[in-house]
């Protein structure tokens, strides 16, 4: 993935047209788009493979299952021409590995803490350890909330030179120089 403008499309809408032109229209002003399940249960994966034509495509599925399935899954992904897929953490070294191995080239990146508020209760007491594990794991990065940029530096703390990417910009109210300085790579 480049990193010129440091910015990540949430392409978070479901019509192929509308999809089809935001990407056309930022293609060159973002280092990637984001895609998640509603826009790909609407098209099926044939728009991932449309998109990563315009710039790389990060499948942000949050794959949290058995290594069996989380193995089928990524591969999916990767043969739908993705760049990147995203992973929770929480399900543990066996199923993050499996994610890893199916990924080839493909960057992985592991869920630590999200963004909204409910995840300041589940996900941010364990988020150092998700964080460690996939640096063990071998994961290109980790997800890690913008709109509390005091995690980030925390989380940075522990993944070294992995890339951060992080999500809560805009809407929720994250800031993207505050997750910037803190220690993110890519705002979402």
């Amino acid at each position: 993935m480049k990193r010129e403008s440091r910015l990540i499309l949430a392409l978070d809408i479901t019509e192929r047209e509308g999809a089809i032109h935001l990407a056309n229209e930022v293609g060159g002003l973002v280092d990637a788009i984001k895609v998640n399940y509603p826009i790909v249960l609407s098209l099926g994966l044939d728009i991932v493979r449309e998109l990563a034509g315009r710039a790389d495509v990060i499948c942000d599925f949050k794959v949290a299952d058995v290594p069996s399935i989380n193995r089928l899954i990524v591969e999916q992904v990767r043969k739908a021409s993705a760049s990147g897929v995203i992973c929770q953490g929480f399900v543990g070294k066996d199923s993050l590995e499996a994610c890893v191995k199916a990924a080839g080239e493909m960057d992985v990146f592991v869920v630590t803490e999200m963004s909204h508020p409910g995840a300041e209760v589940f996900t941010q007491p364990v988020a150092e350890d998700i964080a460690r594990l996939a640096v063990d794991v071998g994961a290109a990065g980790i997800i890690a909330p913008a709109t509390r940029p005091e995690r980030v530096s925390v989380l940075r703390g522990i993944v070294g030179e992995k890339l951060i990417l992080t999500p809560g910009v805009g809407a929720q109210g994250g800031s993207a120089a505050d997750a910037i300085r803190a220690g993110a790579d890519y705002v979402i």
